[in-house]
């Protein structure tokens, strides 16, 4: 099985929620997992082998969450191509906003840049019609883990 690092960037706590919803999942499904709620680039790095699962929540104009904003720019400056590297996105965000999920898309767009290679489709989550991000978070993940394989 995998080693599947999350790694959360959250303002209110809903990606950490989700991140903490989805952990069960993936380990009931026999894969190793940790959460990273202020990732580096050091821990980042333990999974180029592996599995990536970046849960984030949008600020703002789509800002990312301070608390992965090291980790998007660290990333985009110090690393180059991640080819082994197998990666999910959960984007949550507010469609009030004219970025929509911005943050989890800026995420993606980086590690495609990098020729990393994501399991599925980015779920967007839309904070107006699931103030409660798991009811849509989890089946996702279970849809998610079968493409791992």
């Amino acid at each position: 099985m995998a080693q599947i690092g999350i790694f959360v960037g959250t303002v209110y706590g809903n990606a950490l929620l989700v991140a903490e919803e989805a952990e069960p999942l993936l380990t009931d499904a026999g894969h190793q997992v940790e959460i990273f709620e202020d990732p580096t680039l050091e821990q980042w790095q333990r999974y180029a082998d592996g599995v990536a699962l970046v849960i984030t929540s949008t600020t703002a104009q789509g800002d990312l969450p301070d608390s992965i904003t090291p980790l998007f720019y660290a990333i985009k400056d110090k690393l180059g191509h991640q080819p082994t590297l197998r990666y999910g996105v959960i984007a949550l965000g507010d469609s009030n906003y004219d970025d929509f999920c911005g943050a989890g898309k800026k995420f993606d767009a980086l590690l495609q840049e990098h020729s990393a290679k994501r399991v599925g489709d980015v779920l967007l989550i839309d904070a107006n019609d699931y103030p409660e991000p798991e009811t849509l978070s989890s089946p996702w993940v279970e849809a998610w883990l079968k493409q791992l394989d």
